[in-house]
């Protein structure tokens, strides 16, 4: 399950992140066969993930500017901005955040977070404009060679040069209108606008390289080893030992009174008549008819089809440069790496061992490069028709992909069929119980509330034999009797009034009939009410600032003694000492290397270390061993970090790029946002 807490984290990243991820669509496409491995329709399976690309390119096409004023001072409707004299329009901002949404939660976006997306679609296709802008004005253009070339060549060769021969205009236009629902003119300009952000983020990432000293200093940094000595101190020692006085915390109060202002939170107390569904179930009677008839309806559902287990090998040919061109000599490299592997694979080695060693997709190669039951229209079509033509247990010969060269072999195969009824009616079964139900519990409620607005909640809760709920005062974040945590009742009785009608809500159990009885407002606690709280607050405070204090403390000492341990007895600290670890490694008390303790990996044995924070823990750190990494350590990840160096310093460079072009184009006026339109739009989508 999604939660609103890991959603935000997700919807609210950097714009430049999420617009790279957009123009680079495809490239992410090709990059890994496992993304292509997700469900879709049965009728759109001869296009496959090709098409979720496409969908992607026409959310950010570009639609022509009207004849809307420049002026955006008083709000344009209809338009969250202009760039560079482009509009980014409230339909485009829509579209671009449903489809966002739709990834995050495919069984329906709960309208209260379309806000975060409205905001992240909307950045998003600003940036984008912004990007498209600048391309052309440093000059890059897209010409229709480029364009055929793309085509030719991309993700959509396949439907459209089918073993490399066009498929003539007249089938070129049917399949664009038909497919991607775009005329011809619009999905072209849609290529060419991608085509020409590639360019500019190419040329930006493309001049950036990491040395030879580079890659061994981040080896070194890697592969190091130490073992040291620390002393610990933490908070929750400190707090311990503080013992405030009444005129402390008082003055403390005193000093801190607008935190503690309407601290006794609002609450409300209620009745309510509980309908449950579990408890309708058995008068919910499922005929073999119901199920005969729900089975009818839903064949589509129980039909299996046609798959094949197959494992693969994969040798990665190299991305396009900035001038679009691919390395030639590293494509063949590539090949003869591959014709190396699969020598072996005929000589008798091991398809899952080889896959471990060689395999370059880091998603099946530990699983000895299996890619598990794989159905038609999931991956790119050379792929495809190796493994669904394959022989069961039989190798393929070299595959050529736009990832690079595959070997495969099928384990299993799986003919398309139809699940008979007997197979699947124990299923069908309980589906059908929990919707009648539903519906019972749904048509009760209706009559418990109509009973309840007459006769009162009393008299229509002993009518329909159910229980009638009092509640003491409860705040929003109180548990319900008989519900637990409901939010979907809480959310009602807080925004009812007091003896008002009853009202009936859904629950996650069932239905709820409730009428709220009395509401305690808000209110601030006198000193005997917060007392706790206040002291608890006031060792938090005064405990950091002590910690803090006696840290330092600590590392004068152990340094002005050259000896962590006696100190730390003098200053009551605990000492303990670690095992050999990595800058990756977690140690007890101290957490992550890679944090804060890193200092210990820049220092000598017998060093001591300044005083160091690590959250609710201070820190001081003696190095005792040192283990520098041999050759033999880092040769095997020297291609590697290589690589992840160069990713991280591109997208780094990208990101300072983005960030000084959007920069630059609010000061010279070419990105304006149209903050009325702006908060009107996730308003109205929030609360839709």
């Amino acid at each position: 399950m999604v939660t609103s807490r890991s959603l935000r984290e997700r919807a609210i990243r950097k714009p430049w992140f999420i617009i790279k991820k957009i123009l680079f669509a495809i490239a992410e496409f090709r990059f890994m066969i496992r993304f292509l491995q997700k469900q879709g329709r049965a009728q759109k399976i001869i296009l496959g993930g090709i098409l979720a690309i496409v969908c992607v390119m026409m959310v950010i096409t570009l639609v022509p500017g009207g004849i809307l004023s420049d002026t955006l001072g008083g709000g344009t409707a209809g338009v969250v901005a202009k760039v560079a004299g482009q509009d980014v329009t409230i339909n485009e901002v829509q579209t671009l955040a449903r489809q966002m949404g739709r990834q995050q939660f495919p069984r329906g976006l709960p309208p209260q977070f379309l806000p975060f997306f409205v905001k992240r679609a909307a950045d998003s296709l600003i940036l984008q404009r912004a990007l498209q802008n600048e391309a052309g004005r440093i000059g890059f253009r897209v010409s229709n060679d480029e364009l055929r070339e793309e085509l030719q060549h991309g993700p959509l060769a396949a439907s459209l040069f089918p073993k490399g021969n066009f498929i003539g205009q007249d089938e070129y236009e049917n399949f664009v209108a038909q497919n991607l629902n775009m005329s011809v003119g619009q999905f072209e300009q849609t290529q060419k606008t991608y085509l020409l952000t590639r360019k500019l983020i190419n040329a930006v990432e493309g001049a950036v390289t990491v040395s030879d000293a580079e890659v061994e200093q981040e080896l070194r940094r890697q592969n190091t080893k130490v073992k040291f000595d620390y002393a610990v101190l933490t908070t929750d020692d400190i707090m311990k030992q503080l013992k405030p006085t009444e005129a402390e915390l008082k003055s403390y109060l005193e000093k801190n009174k607008q935190t503690y202002a309407n601290a006794i939170p609002e609450k409300r107390s209620a009745r309510y008549i509980l309908i449950e569904n579990s408890k309708l179930e058995g008068q919910a009677k499922v005929t073999p008819d119901d199920i005969r008839r729900y089975y009818d309806q839903h064949r589509e559902e129980y039909r299996l089809p046609e798959q094949v287990n197959v494992r693969h090998i994969l040798i990665k040919t190299p991305a396009p440069g900035p001038d679009g061109k691919v390395d030639e000599k590293s494509v063949q490299a590539a090949r003869t790496k591959a014709e190396d592997i699969l020598k072996k694979l005929k000589a008798g080695a091991k398809f899952e061992d080889l896959a471990k060693k060689f395999s370059e997709d880091p998603g099946s190669a530990k699983n000895g490069g299996s890619l598990g039951m794989i159905s038609r229209g999931r991956t790119v079509p050379e792929f495809e028709k190796a493994a669904f033509s394959l022989p069961k247990g039989q190798l393929s010969d070299i595959i050529q992909t736009s990832y690079g060269f595959h070997i495969l072999r099928v384990d299993d195969k799986q003919e398309a069929r139809l699940k008979p009824l007997d197979e699947v009616k124990s299923s069908i079964e309980p589906v059908l119980a929990q919707e009648k139900s539903a519906r019972a519990a749904e048509t009760l409620a209706n009559s418990v509330q109509a009973d309840a607005r007459t006769k009162g909640l009393e008299k229509a809760a002993a009518d329909h034999g159910l229980q009638l709920v009092t509640t003491k005062p409860f705040s929003r974040s109180d548990t319900l009797p008989g519900l637990g945590n409901s939010p979907e009742l809480m959310e009602a009785v807080f925004n009812a009034r007091a003896n008002s009608p009853p009202e009936a809500v859904r629950t996650a159990q069932g239905y709820a009939v409730f009428q709220v009885t009395e509401i305690k407002p808000p209110a601030t606690p006198t000193f005997d009410e917060i007392r706790a709280r206040v002291e608890n607050d006031f060792k938090s405070e005064r405990a950091a600032f002590l910690l803090s204090k006696k840290t330092q403390e600590l590392a004068d000492r152990a340094r002005a003694q050259h000896n962590l341990k006696k100190a730390a007895k003098e200053i009551g600290a605990t000492v303990k000492t670690s095992e050999l670890v990595t800058p990756e490694s977690q140690v007890p008390d101290v957490g992550q290397m890679s944090g804060p303790a890193s200092v210990v990996f820049s220092m000598k044995p017998g060093d001591i270390s300044g005083a160091i924070s690590s959250g609710s823990s201070g820190l001081v750190l003696a190095l005792v061993q040192k283990q520098e990494p041999t050759a033999a350590d880092t040769a095997k990840s020297r291609e590697q970090v290589r690589e992840n160096l160069l990713q991280k310093r591109r997208s780094d460079r990208l990101e300072l790029f983005v960030e000084n072009l959007r920069q630059r184009m609010e000061k010279e006026g070419k990105i304006r946002i149209n903050q009325q339109e702006m908060s009107r739009i996730a308003g109205a989508q929030g609360g839709s």
